[in-house]
């Protein structure tokens, strides 16, 4: 029997394999061993493991992002067997697919592992992936959340070919996740408009900090569905209403939220909310009602900064710079988010001459040690400057990171540098960050 070892490398019979994979042997490298076990045993079973979310961060961010996301998934498929000693699996992947192939190769007799054992390791790589997640390296489709898993078993028959029940078993188990998957997402739509219905998101509050003195700035208000739940996190509540055509409708009551929760909001200083931009338009329509739920929130347009989301691009420069100027009349301001993760971010950065640009994470992580990035934010700030912007570096992990920030000029910070977000009765009572 093959077993899975550190590191991905497989023995049979006390002789080391070299992984081909993403740190995994694949399944034209084990095919022979597979079927001489099947041979001999009489059942197989497998569970197959894919996630679209990897396909789609390459549409999204590029070849080398998916190449990361995937050994990650590769990576935690492969510990979930090597941690759980379980010696009689074996992990696979295929070469141009995103998939990961575990068989289990049984005597007949021995159907707990069917029914129990196949079960808990795609639990167990489920709740493994869940928690990387928590700790996030960049902004992007979520593996856990679009883990696809399908189970089929197969016995051995001796009038077919074993090649043939091979192939047939891998495509019962591609079935089995997709229907698996519809009818998480039938179930997910049912969720989600229940969501939407009873109002049932909060909000938490992150603080944005000056730089050099370490004051709070402002806050920015982060959507939060039910705790416990697959729609807790706002990536997930995002990918919900897209993949149902929602997004209008839970963009309106992410704003909603955020005012909502900051009854207790401090004076003198800012509160960022998501904006999409085709909301500009429809929120301009319902003025008496914006200006109603401010003042219920003890706030007023001077105090919002209008942040506008990634999510979406702006279609239309000349007609959203109209809009923009008619909040700006009213005391509103507005802020780029993400600037630096494409070219689009450039052109609206210039289009808009925004009051606050946001530069993305994935430029300020590590920033202390890359010199390039450094030259990066100089010239982001020259710009941002020359229009009468003011620069927001995210995703700050790192003192080193904040110290470079401010040795560039930046002028505020952003990130769990600070503390994790929470809601703003938590937050009242600060005004610095030690």
């Amino acid at each position: 029997m093959c077993r899975l070892m550190r590191g991905g490398s497989m023995t049979q019979t006390g002789r080391a394999q070299v992984p081909a994979c993403g740190g995994l042997p694949t399944l034209a490298d084990r095919a022979p061993e597979i079927l001489e076990a099947f041979d001999q045993q009489g059942v197989m079973g497998l569970l197959l493991l894919d996630s679209p979310g990897i396909a789609e961060l390459e549409r999204l961010e590029g070849a080398q992002a998916r190449k990361a996301m995937q050994d990650a998934f590769f990576a935690t498929v492969a510990n979930v067997a090597w941690v759980g000693a379980r010696p009689q699996c074996i992990v696979l992947g295929e070469l141009g697919r995103t998939e990961i192939l575990v068989f289990w190769i049984r005597p007949a007799g021995s159907a707990d592992f069917y029914r129990l054992e196949i079960p808990q390791f795609g639990r167990t790589v489920a709740q493994a992936l869940q928690r990387s997640e928590e700790r996030p390296i960049v902004a992007s489709p979520s593996i856990g959340a679009d883990l696809w898993s399908g189970r089929a078993i197969a016995f051995r028959n001796p009038r077919s070919d074993a090649a043939t029940q091979l192939r047939e078993l891998i495509q019962a188990a591609r079935e089995d996740a997709e229907a698996s998957i519809l009818q998480r997402q039938r179930e997910e739509r049912r969720l989600f408009t229940e969501l939407l219905l009873d109002r049932r998101v909060s909000s938490v509050y992150e603080p944005i900090v000056e730089v050099g003195t370490h004051t709070v700035f402002g806050y920015e208000a982060l959507v939060r569905g039910p705790r416990g739940t697959t729609l807790y996190t706002a990536d997930s509540l995002f990918r919900a209403a897209a993949a149902h055509d929602l997004v209008f409708e839970l963009d309106a009551l992410c704003r909603a939220s955020g005012l909502r929760g900051a009854a207790d909001f401090p004076s003198e200083t800012k509160l960022f909310l998501n904006v999409m931009p085709s909301s500009l338009e429809t929120i301009g329509d319902r003025e008496e009602l914006l200006m109603e739920t401010l003042q219920e929130s003890g706030l007023t347009p001077r105090d919002i900064v209008l942040e506008i989301n990634e999510q979406e691009s702006i279609q239309n420069f000349a007609k959203f710079r109209d809009l923009a100027d008619r909040y700006r009349a009213q005391g509103f301001q507005f802020a780029l988010d993400d600037t630096g993760s494409g070219y689009s971010g450039f052109e609206e950065m210039i289009e808009l001459s925004p009051e606050y640009v946001k530069i993305d994470r994935s430029m300020v992580a590590g920033v202390d040690r890359d010199s390039t990035k450094q030259n990066v934010l100089v010239a982001l700030l020259t710009l941002a400057e020359q229009m009468g912007s003011r620069v927001i570096g995210e995703g700050l992990g790192r003192l080193e990171e904040l110290e470079m920030l401010q040795q560039l000029g930046i002028h505020f910070g952003q990130g769990w540098l600070f503390g994790q977000p929470t809601p703003m009765s938590a937050r009242a009572s600060l005004s610095s960050i030690d």
